[in-house]
């Protein structure tokens, strides 16, 4: 959201300059409180599930597991031997890295008995599950991965500049590129959610055919994984909001 504030404030300054006033089109201050609704949305989304995740993590599993058993053992129920479970600090910094081939689950998942903690950990291993399946929406994210790094690192600057160039010059070209990298991200995010959704269908379809939780657990496991998948909804919602907004903003340009 740093490249947007940023150019916002070029944006003001620009019709300050030009003494047309600070004017903004109907579709530009419409996509403006768009993306603020989503960030209130973003939020809260987020205060639920830690919510969620707080009210799941003093439930106790009744299996006695903990979540790094959890993990290990429905690596082994999908023939998975090439993976390894480890622990990582912070909370809910829990991921599946496939260049290391790690299952790293956090401080309140690793060691912890609780619903919560097995649903993470059965989701963190559904995304080992896909990478050993080559799930084709995965193989693609990983793919993406350096791009968007890249793309993520520069945006900012080349928008800024292209803007600076748009009112010298009217010469829209290195706008358009900034907001093709920008785009970028939106398409990471929007491929991330089958990743997630998939992930978490894998992990609660084990749950209940491996008879490791059943019942009520199943369901508040089922409920702590949705509240999860939402937030990556929120941020592709985000992103492709945030493209719609560079891309009014250099229309708009053009009046």
């Amino acid at each position: 959201m740093t490249h947007l504030l940023c150019c916002t404030l070029l944006q003001t300054g620009y019709y300050t300059a030009t003494g047309a006033g600070t004017h903004y089109s109907a579709g530009t201050l419409g996509m403006f409180v768009l993306i603020v609704v989503i960030g209130i949305a973003g939020y809260a989304v987020q205060a639920r599930l830690q919510a969620v995740f707080r009210k799941y993590s003093k439930v106790q599993f009744p299996g006695g597991l903990t979540g790094a058993e959890v993990a290990e053992k429905m690596l082994r129920d999908n023939r998975i031997y090439n993976v390894k479970v480890t622990h990582v600090q912070g909370h809910l910094t829990d991921h599946f890295n496939p260049k290391t081939m790690t299952v790293n689950l956090s401080d309140s998942v690793y060691s912890s008995t609780s619903v919560a903690a097995a649903a993470v950990a059965a989701h963190e291993c559904g995304h080992a599950v896909q990478h050993a399946r080559a799930y084709a929406p995965l193989t693609l994210r990983s793919q993406l991965v350096p791009l968007v790094q890249f793309s993520s690192a520069a945006a900012t600057w080349v928008i800024m500049l292209g803007l600076v160039l748009l009112a010298t010059t009217q010469n829209e070209l290195l706008c358009w590129i900034g907001v093709g990298m920008i785009g970028m991200s939106a398409l990471f995010s929007i491929v991330t959610l089958p990743v997630e959704y998939n992930a978490s269908a894998r992990a609660l379809e084990w749950l209940e055919s491996s008879r490791t939780m059943q019942g009520v657990q199943l369901v508040q496991a089922r409920e702590a994984l949705s509240w999860a998948a939402r937030t990556y909804l929120v941020a592709a919602l985000s992103a492709i909001a945030s493209v719609l907004y560079y891309v009014f903003l250099i229309l708009g340009r053009r009046r």
